[in-house]
């Protein structure tokens, strides 16, 4: 087979991800980077001394033997840099969310359909050993018809890696119930079947907006560390805070179920605690990463006494061991066709009930309707990007 090469565009932060898809080996080669920090130049380039380096993505795309792409920049990037790649003939590794307006994701997927580019959104919550255990459960009908879903998330690196930097203005991320909440909008829809159809949401900015702020002229460090923390005590917070540090969102499923999203940017602890409540019982994860459990509940009881326990030993890799096995399945799409454990149609799905969630929670709390998809394009999405 021949050797596919690929180009990272983002080689600092979350870009680093990209680095697991260089396997010389199974003919995958890392030949090009594209940064415009050259501390992240300088890293990349000693990673991959043979490699091209641009500081313009532009100039990456134009290279010809490059067959796909990652890109990790922020998020207000993705729609423009997405839609080029995929214009260049290249398949496209995108980090969630996908885009930070409805319209921007519908533009993504129209030009991936449009083209015939592979699209791979890269929603590693789906690889999460934790999330799989619970889609087992649920899937087996152990605890039946899931009626219900809850998920509370408690941020307490918020306050570090959002309100210092690019995350803390709604023109650059729309907000963070929106960045945070992509992932976990996509596992419970993943997990109960369905995609919102309607939404309302509450937030509000409580705590964030009376920090310290750093001047406009100073460089925002978004490097997270235990000790900063209370939030009211710590300094050198973003110029611009317009985004909301909590949120609440209700969301109607179209299969007539119901779920809800919270999320807390200055609680002092950090996890991701999902319920699923069916017919005959529920499930829920004690911890979201390397020893952590899941609870299962099928006859009345308290809850300290769950019927089932399943432990889970830690794995090793980055994002709960997520990291190395999305690339894998990426690789997999791109070379062999193998289908795809995440989706672009449930990706636009997230995004859409994030950023009405936002919308809601803006403008009264009133309900927003989540716009349908055109049946051609989920038939092409479902079909694994195959026209029939």
């Amino acid at each position: 087979m021949e050797t596919l090469k690929i180009g990272l565009i983002a080689t600092g932060g979350r870009g680093r991800h990209g680095f697991e898809a260089h396997r010389p080996d199974q003919g995958i080669e890392i030949i090009a980077g594209c940064d415009i920090d050259p501390e992240a130049q300088k890293f990349f380039h000693e990673q991959y001394p043979e490699a091209l380096l641009f500081d313009d993505y532009r100039d990456l795309l134009k290279v010809k033997e490059i067959g796909a792409v990652i890109i990790a920049t922020p998020d207000y990037l993705h729609e423009e840099m997405a839609v080029a790649s995929l214009e260049a003939g290249k398949a496209v590794y995108l980090e969630k969310p996908m885009a930070i307006t409805i319209e921007g994701c519908d533009r993504i997927l129209e030009t991936a359909m449009r083209t015939g580019s592979k699209l791979f959104i890269g929603h590693n919550m789906r690889h999460f050993p934790v999330v799989l255990k619970m889609k087992e459960i649920i899937d087996s009908g152990l605890i039946g018809e899931i009626q219900v879903g809850w998920c509370r998330h408690f941020v307490n690196y918020g306050g570090d890696a959002y309100f210092r930097d690019w995350h803390s203005e709604q023109r650059y991320s729309n907000g963070l119930l929106l960045q945070k909440g992509a992932h976990d909008i996509d596992v419970m829809h993943w997990l109960m079947g369905s995609y919102t159809k309607s939404v309302v949401g509450m937030g509000m900015l409580s705590v964030y907006n009376r920090c310290e702020r750093r001047s406009p002229e100073t460089k925002g460090c978004a490097r997270w560390k235990i000790e900063q923390y209370p939030p009211l005590e710590q300094t050198g917070f973003s110029p611009i805070i317009d985004v909301e540090d909590h949120s609440m969102v209700m969301m109607q499923l179209e299969n007539g179920a119901q779920m809800t999203y919270m999320q807390c940017h200055y609680t002092p602890d950090a996890e991701r605690n999902y319920t699923f409540i069916g017919t005959k019982g529920r499930v829920e994860n004690i911890g979201d990463s390397g020893e952590c459990e899941v609870h299962v509940w099928t006859q009345r009881g308290p809850r300290k006494t769950p019927d089932i326990i399943y432990k889970l030993k830690p794995v090793t890799g980055g994002h709960g061991g997520a990291d190395s096995p999305i690339i894998d399945n990426f690789l997999d799409f791109v070379r062999f066709g193998a289908k795809t454990n995440t989706s672009p149609i449930a990706a636009r799905q997230s995004v859409a009930a994030g950023v009405l969630g936002h919308k809601s929670m803006r403008s009264g709390c009133n309900r927003e309707d989540v716009p349908a998809l055109s049946k051609e394009l989920v038939e092409y999405f479902e079909n694994n990007q195959v026209k029939k």
